[in-house]
């Protein structure tokens, strides 16, 4: 795999690791990255965020047929738009129809709350119905992450975090601190470094985060009758890969085909724009990351680093 690795093209230095059903590990860093580093997330954050608020589901502290207006005050969408009807599920698996992303979700000085209510207000009236297509954005985390907030009850999404961090053991350098503490993304807003994303892929593929319900509905195919409106992964090469991939909860239901032909659950992820690729092989039973923060539309980079020495990899995870 060492061989393999040297001789990939990247514009970054980057880290690569997987680990084995039995617990070994295989690690790769290149120039001055190691697992140790602290990498923005990007998309990468999405996975996690979606886990740590389906725990608070399986607490009972909501369902994922809970409406933003059933938890959050200052909703602004009301009676007669379909958009009334969107539920946590739905949001989850951005099938939500908030297609319209305003500013304050880029603007650290925004109140997370008064960036949620802008959010409804920014996409009320559009027409879409719920359910009906997916569209990759920031909104739908983050109106699900202030409905987790509330119902837990919590004053701030990093008592949220503290709480699963503690219960967990997991991302003890981790943070959501953009573009602030204050309005953290949860679609792209963490810090981690690859050492901790691993463990906390490891600890999902091992069930230690989810009971069997919940990690049903984090790994079913919730966009197989929605029209994929938005999907980076579906964008022409360079800067996507041409690929029509589904999606659960947080994570991508990969698929190496222009249309989607294979069986949904198989190999999840959940890779971010500057590179890094967290992914679960569910088939061979493996994780792995490529850690990493290159320029912006460098998916297909941490995609194609791995795809490279994939063949190499499970060679290596079926040897006993």
């Amino acid at each position: 795999m060492d061989s393999v690795l040297s001789g990939v093209a990247s514009p970054t230095d980057f880290s690569f690791s997987v680990k084995r059903p039995d617990g070994r590990q295989y690690v790769y860093s290149r120039g001055a990255s190691t697992l140790q580093t602290s990498y923005s997330s990007a998309s990468t954050s999405k996975l996690v965020s979606a886990v740590i608020i389906m725990r608070l589901v399986e607490q009972g502290r909501l369902s994922l047929a809970s409406k933003p207006q059933d938890l959050i005050g200052t909703w602004p969408i009301g009676g007669g738009d379909p958009l009334l009807n969107m539920t946590l599920a739905q949001l989850l698996s951005f099938t939500s129809g908030l297609t319209i992303e305003p500013s304050c979700l880029d603007d650290g000085t925004s109140e997370y709350e008064a960036c949620v209510t802008t959010i409804g207000t920014a996409n009320g009236g559009t027409g879409i119905t719920p359910g009906q297509q997916f569209f990759y954005a920031s909104t739908h985390l983050q109106v699900a992450g202030l409905m987790a907030i509330k119902a837990r009850p919590a004053a701030t999404w990093q008592d949220v975090f503290l709480e699963f961090k503690q219960q967990t053991n997991l991302f003890p350098t981790a943070s959501y601190d953009s573009p602030s503490p204050n309005n953290p993304a949860l679609a792209g807003g963490m810090h981690w470094t690859g050492e901790e994303y691993l463990a906390f892929l490891d600890a999902l593929r091992k069930g230690e985060l989810l009971n069997a319900g919940s990690m049903g509905q984090l790994l079913a195919d919730h966009t197989a009758s929605a029209a994929i409106v938005s999907s980076p992964i579906a964008v022409a090469p360079p800067d996507g890969l041409g690929e029509d991939w589904h999606y659960g909860f947080g994570l991508w239901h990969e698929c190496q085909s222009a249309n989607f032909n294979c069986t949904p659950g198989t190999r999840v992820s959940s890779p971010g724009i500057y590179g890094a690729y967290p992914f679960w092989d569910r088939s061979k039973g493996y994780v792995g990351i490529v850690a990493m923060q290159g320029p912006s539309n460098s998916i297909p980079i941490g995609i194609g680093i791995e795809r490279s020495v994939r063949p190499t990899v499970e060679q290596w995870v079926a040897c006993q």
